[in-house]
């Protein structure tokens, strides 16, 4: 679930309170019934956002470590570099959109391919995996004293 699907399913239990509201009017329901009905559907939103606010926080966390990614060491490998390209454009963009460069322009080919790989993986998928490779990499260099 996107958080567009939670915003949509947290407004829409936000609109049946309202809805339970208007039925309360109209049915003349008690005080104390429609209080409880109202508040049992804001716990439940209130649960939705709960159980899904790990994935909201992921763009957060996936931004803090892509700004910590640019302060990796000069000796990080052209290899790793080229999968945190791809997971990167993977997490950002979704699947690659353009066309493969030509032979001759091998840097762009190597980025194009690094993303070609990841073809496929969710936006959620690519960002916890750069996000862990980020963090295996900034250990590693901590491990080699570099940073």
């Amino acid at each position: 679930m996107n958080s567009y699907d939670l915003s949509f399913s947290v407004l829409s239990v936000h609109a049946i309170a309202e809805e339970m509201t208007c039925i309360q009017t109209v049915l003349c329901f008690d005080a104390a019934f429609e209080s409880l009905i109202h508040s049992s559907l804001l716990v439940m939103c209130d649960l939705l956002i709960f159980l899904f606010s790990p994935s909201l926080s992921g763009k957060e966390d996936f931004e803090e470590h892509a700004e910590k990614a640019k302060t990796l060491p000069e000796s990080t490998t052209n290899e790793d570099k080229l999968i945190l390209y791809g997971l990167y454009k993977q997490a950002t963009v979704g699947d690659v959109d353009t066309p493969k460069p030509g032979v001759f322009n091998m840097r762009d080919r190597a980025k194009w391919c690094a993303w070609e790989a990841v073809k496929g993986k969710s936006k959620e998928e690519a960002m916890s995996d750069y996000i862990t490779k980020v963090k295996q990499l900034l250990e590693e260099a901590a491990a080699a004293g570099t940073s």
